[in-house]
């Protein structure tokens, strides 16, 4: 298998009847999924995903990083979204800010719920929708969509004819034979695309390490009614507010019961709407209350499905976690974490299962229930599409670097040459020419970080800065001295944040930080930056001598 592993040049001029693609998100990670395909000096877009972030202090969501694109927005022919989900139409707001008029593409449902998150941004998009079986010119692209089966409704594989070769790529799919909704993935299409040639197959990585095939959405409804059976009190539902499936089998199970719902949250509130408007959600009778009426029910009556499953800070269920929102969780109460583990949050889900607990909950989870199913195909049904469709070249995508490399070999398993398997990251540039995929170089890639209303103007120094702060806490020495002499006339004044330490442990470096002062001055040092590294290094030595601690430490000196 071809990989990445040493530095890439920028790539060639395209050739002529060449195929370019580059993913400028979604590899080597779970979230920003973004891919370039180029033709005739013509681009298409699909997808354009955000990634929540673990461990980027005060950073809300993680873009895509559009350098690569933002001199050529004019030639952009169409953004094709595969689903609904964030990690895949999250950043669209973020692009169409840059050339509002970018043609979005994809299904009644992808469209409603993207508009619907276009709307709070102010922009009104020009929209295509599609459904399967549909085949639209989009420029030089000549677009076929493919139905495929996901955790949220109306997902699409979407194949690319080009003068210069064909792709098939996969979005976020499954096998699913007997799906909620009826749709299977359409793998008499996969077949038939297979029969007129697939050059180059981009397929989802996600479950690619995980043997045989993904239970059905069916299985778990056994395990979420014996939640119900077994709650004394509330229930709280918590999963991602675009799943439609897991929401109608717990407003189903509800209805069963004898249990009111509410939903809680913004995104929730308006995803289930859209999707019970659309006809994809289908709400039984009375079943539904507004939040504020929680209070005229009994306990044990009650039913609340909110967001925060991956242990997002601000999600409902970890401000519940926190004792920061109305809902007051106790003793005897049940949560139902109906979500698996996105890689990278683990820490963050098992502090919020230990923090509910704590409070005297009954956190019922995939670790200790069988209460949630994967969207992603497992290996099982990725060998299956390979002896299917037949590729030519294969470039796994949708994944961490294990998640590539295991779906690489699986498809190697299979009789596609191991030098036709590409594996690749963000930025590195795939050329087809003529039937043969090549990385052929790379292009610059980033994270781009949106904080709070900014975006893209916080770095990594910024975000370590906030990590020394968090981690290591910080010290300020403020030192006021004479501006003719030199001499100190006041201070040092030592102040402390984040430190077990007392005061008194800062006073020995008192005597310390005067004696380095005295020494720069006889050397004939008078520069206020200079004097103040003589400080920060004289602190730091100290501190992380004595205290193995490397905090933040903030110099002040003053001129009388």
């Amino acid at each position: 298998m071809n990989d990445t592993a040493l530095e890439l040049s920028a790539p060639p001029a395209l050739a002529k009847n060449g195929v370019r693609v580059v993913a400028l998100g979604g590899l080597g990670e779970v979230g920003r999924n973004m891919t370039v395909v180029e033709y005739e000096g013509r681009l298409l877009i699909i997808d354009c995903g955000v990634l929540f972030p673990e461990d980027h202090p005060g950073v809300d969501l993680i873009l895509p990083d559009f350098e690569y694109i933002k001199d050529r927005l004019d030639d952009i022919e169409a953004i094709v979204l595969t689903h609904g989900h964030e990690d895949h139409i999250g950043a669209v707001p973020y692009l169409l800010r840059m050339k509002s008029d970018i043609p979005l593409i994809g299904s009644t449902l992808t469209l409603a719920l993207i508009e619907a998150k276009l709307k709070e941004h102010r922009i009104r998009p020009y929209t295509m929708a599609v459904k399967e079986g549909q085949r639209e010119q989009i420029g030089p692209f000549d677009c076929e969509f493919v139905a495929v089966n996901h955790s949220i409704p109306d997902a699409l594989a979407v194949f690319v004819r080009t003068g210069g070769g064909t792709i098939l790529g996969t979005g976020d799919f499954k096998m699913d034979q007997l799906p909620l909704d009826g749709r299977i993935t359409d793998l008499r299409a996969f077949a038939r695309l297979g029969e007129e040639g697939v050059d180059l197959f981009l397929t989802d990585s996600t479950n690619a390490e995980v043997p045989g095939f993904t239970t059905p959405e069916k299985d778990i409804a056994p395990a979420i009614e014996r939640v119900f059976e077994r709650a004394e009190r509330r229930i709280i539902v918590a999963c991602f507010s675009s799943h439609v499936h897991r929401v109608q089998q717990v407003l189903d199970a509800a209805e069963l019961y004898g249990r009111k719902v509410a939903m809680v949250g913004r995104s929730m509130v308006r995803n289930m709407t859209i999707a019970a408007d659309l006809g994809y959600l289908k709400v039984p009778d009375n079943v539904l209350v507004d939040v504020k009426k929680l209070d005229q029910l009994e306990d044990d009556k009650v039913v609340l499905i909110c967001t925060g499953s991956q242990g997002e800070p601000m999600a409902a269920l970890a401000r519940m976690a926190n004792r920061d929102h109305r809902i007051d969780v106790g003793p005897g109460d049940t949560i139902l974490m109906a979500s698996s583990l996105i890689p990278g949050n683990e820490n963050a889900v098992y502090g919020l299962i230990n923090g509910l607990m704590r409070l005297g909950a009954n956190v019922v989870h995939k670790g200790n229930a069988m209460v949630h199913v994967s969207g992603h195909a497992s290996a099982g049904e990725l060998l299956y599409c390979y002896n299917i469709v037949k590729p030519k070249n294969v470039m796994p995508i949708h994944g961490e670097w294990r998640h590539l490399v295991a779906n690489g070999k699986l498809a190697a398993a299979t009789g596609v040459p191991a030098e036709q398997v590409l594996l690749a990251e963000n930025g590195v540039v795939v050329d087809l020419v003529d039937g043969k995929a090549a990385i052929t170089g790379a292009v610059p890639v980033g994270y781009v970080y949106v904080d709070g209303s900014l975006v893209g103007t916080t770095d990594e120094d910024m975000l370590k800065d906030r990590r020394v702060l968090r981690d290591e806490g910080f010290i300020t020495i403020t030192v006021v001295r004479n501006a003719s002499t030199g001499e100190i006339v006041a201070g040092p004044d030592i102040r402390t944040r984040g430190f077990a330490e007392g005061d008194e442990v800062f006073e020995r470096i008192r005597p310390k930080i005067e004696q380095a002062l005295a020494d720069a001055r006889g050397k004939g040092i008078t520069d206020t930056h200079q004097l103040q590294q003589v400080i920060r290094r004289t602190v730091g030595g100290f501190v992380g001598g004595k205290l193995r601690r490397r905090p933040m430490i903030i110099p002040i000196v003053l001129n009388a």
